[in-house]
């Protein structure tokens, strides 16, 4: 029965994301606003919707590890099994804007969370205001200085969706991931405690890699349609979001406290390891670009990183 709740929470979650998503994209290309920005943000939010409810309802609920977990887990995911599989199925040239902007910005985004964390196991309101007020500015760089770049990159003939579909596409994606999130941290809760595990593994495993399915998902089709900008950006932009928005709104409506220590002496080290491994693989061998080989190298590192989970 939780494995049903939890398969369905899933469903819910991917269909609530793509609705979504498909709102946010047509509100977007009524903006005018490039690929790239689109892909750091507009996708970005839309892909971490799922774990920006999850995680609010969990932490409401009392099950704290379980939001980080999701998470520490997602940002995991996202770089070693989502842009693992990404790169797999073909390779991608990288804006000199990743070392530049994106990349040092994720990384500062997963600074502040360890530091958060480390100095009393708990991310409180102000703690969460500070996350929020730096994804803010980060956004408002992007829409003011890179709104008018990369124009040309704007699908040809793309007809945004009117406003009435947009509109209903906004609310059942919206309806769609709450009944998910609800479905979904019943069952793993639940699981949890049948299978006398920390809520800690369930998030950081289950609940991580299906709230992932959304950024795997957009991913794959933009490099069906060639459209490497949208894909690589949507990565890092979700991990940043994951961390400025997803912790930093739940953490100002109510703390968020550690219980599990290793979230704090092995996830999360992982997730920062990860995520620093991206610039070295970007330069090297060839600057700006990444292959099937730094894919299959991120592929082992989650593999292993889960493998030393459980």
């Amino acid at each position: 029965m939780n494995f049903l709740l939890i398969i369905g929470g899933l469903i819910l979650l991917i269909l609530g994301g793509n609705w979504l998503l498909k709102s946010a994209v047509a509100i977007s290309l009524k903006l005018n606003i490039s690929k790239v920005v689109i892909g750091m943000t507009v996708v970005s939010f839309a892909t971490s919707a799922p774990e920006l409810i999850v995680s609010i309802n969990a932490a409401l609920n009392g099950a704290s590890d379980l939001a980080l977990g999701n998470v520490i887990g997602s940002n995991v995911a996202n770089l070693g099994l989502v842009l693992g599989i990404t790169l797999i199925l073909g390779g991608m040239e990288v804006e000199k804007t990743f070392y530049k902007i994106d990349w040092p910005v994720m990384m500062i985004a997963s600074a502040l969370l360890f530091i958060f964390l480390a100095n009393d196991r708990v991310v409180v309101q102000y703690e969460g205001f500070i996350l929020f007020s730096f994804l803010i500015i980060f956004l408002i760089y992007l829409l003011r200085f890179q709104k008018n770049k990369n124009e040309e990159e704007l699908e040809e003939g793309a007809v945004p969706l009117s406003v009435p579909k947009t509109i209903f596409f906004f609310v059942i994606g919206g309806c769609g991931l709450y009944g998910g999130s609800e479905l979904l941290i019943n069952g793993a809760t639940s699981l949890a405690t049948e299978f006398g595990v920390g809520q800690r593994v369930i998030g950081v495993t289950v609940v991580s890699i299906g709230t992932s399915v959304p950024e795997l998902a957009a991913s794959i089709i933009a490099i069906i349609k060639k459209e490497k900008a949208i894909s690589l950006g949507n990565l890092i932009g979700s991990n940043i979001f994951n961390i400025l928005a997803v912790i930093g709104i739940t953490s100002i409506i109510t703390p968020i406290s550690l219980l599990d220590s290793r979230l704090l002496t092995n996830d999360i080290y992982w997730m920062l390891g990860i995520s620093f491994l991206i610039l070295p693989l970007v330069l090297m061998p060839k600057k700006y670009n990444l292959n099937w080989k730094a894919g299959a190298f991120l592929l082992i590192a989650y593999g292993t990183f889960i493998y030393m989970t459980l």
